[in-house]
């Protein structure tokens, strides 16, 4: 199951950690993809908010990186319904969203995520506070 993943630099505990990036930029998710992979994680992408609950409820991810502008749900009402959903309540949830003003970063966190980043973000810094969270979980 591990094979075709790269080799992780700094010990091998990544390899079971699984996130899902849910964005509508393909260009995002491109690029989250390659730099969650090539730290080792196992990465399901999901292109709307509708298809990030349903892969969140399929796939049991340790970590979510949210976009809040989706199509068919935004990230708030995603992170909502991750949060009231008894099998999917431990999941981390790290909101992603070019808009940083103070409401939205207090709206998501009211929702229940775990942290936000807002956009554009050093992938340096993402990759820093990804670790974080997993670390929460281990």
């Amino acid at each position: 199951m591990e094979m075709g993943w790269p080799e992780v630099k700094e010990g091998g505990e990544n390899m079971s950690k699984k996130i899902l990036i849910a964005d509508d930029e393909q260009n995002i998710v491109i690029s989250l993809e390659f730099l969650m992979q090539r730290e080792g994680f196992q990465v399901v992408v999901a292109r709307d908010g509708q298809e990030a609950l349903d892969k969140a409820r399929s796939e049991q991810p340790d970590l979510i990186l949210l976009d809040v502008m989706m199509p068919r749900k935004n990230g708030y009402e995603v992170c909502q319904e991750i949060r009231a959903d008894q099998a999917l309540s431990a999941t981390r949830i790290l909101m992603l969203t070019a808009k940083g003003r103070e409401t939205e970063v207090t709206k998501g966190l009211a929702v229940g995520a775990d942290a936000y980043m807002t956009k554009p973000f050093s992938t340096r810094d993402l990759v820093a506070r990804v670790r974080a969270l997993l670390e929460v979980t281990a």
